[in-house]
C-alpha cells in the first residue's frame, strides 16, 4: 500500500470533522488557481483541487506548464499523477491505469 492509498483508508476512519479539517488544509495548499493552465471560466465556476474533484467539467481544454507535479499536495497525499484538471483525479488517473492492464 502506497502513501495515497494509507492517506485515504485512514481519512475514512477520521470523524467527519476531523476528515474535513484534513482535506480543508489540503486544499488550502492547492496550486490549481496559480497554475498557468487554469482559466478564468474555470476560477468562475469554483473549479479547483482537481486531484481530488476530478477534471475540468469544461472550463479547461489546453494543457499550459502544468504545476501539478511542484504542489504541496502532491507530496502531501504521495500523488502520482499530474494534468488532474485534464485527466481526472488521482483515484480516476489510477483506476485507468488499472483498467488497461487487464
Amino acid at each position: 500500500m502506497d502513501k495515497f492509498e494509507q492517506t485515504m483508508q485512514n481519512m475514512a476512519k477520521m470523524p467527519l470533522q476531523e476528515g474535513m479539517k484534513t482535506l480543508q488544509e489540503e486544499m488550502d495548499k492547492c496550486m490549481c488557481g496559480q497554475c498557468p493552465t487554469y482559466t478564468n471560466a474555470a476560477r468562475a465556476s469554483g473549479e479547483s483541487f482537481f486531484c481530488g474533484t476530478g477534471k475540468s467539467f469544461r472550463h479547461i481544454t489546453t494543457q499550459v506548464n502544468c504545476l501539478c507535479a511542484g504542489c504541496p499536495v502532491k507530496s502531501d497525499l504521495g500523488l502520482k499523477y499530474v494534468s488532474f484538471c485534464m485527466r481526472g483525479s488521482e483515484k480516476t488517473q489510477r483506476y485507468d491505469q488499472t483498467a488497461k492492464k487487464t
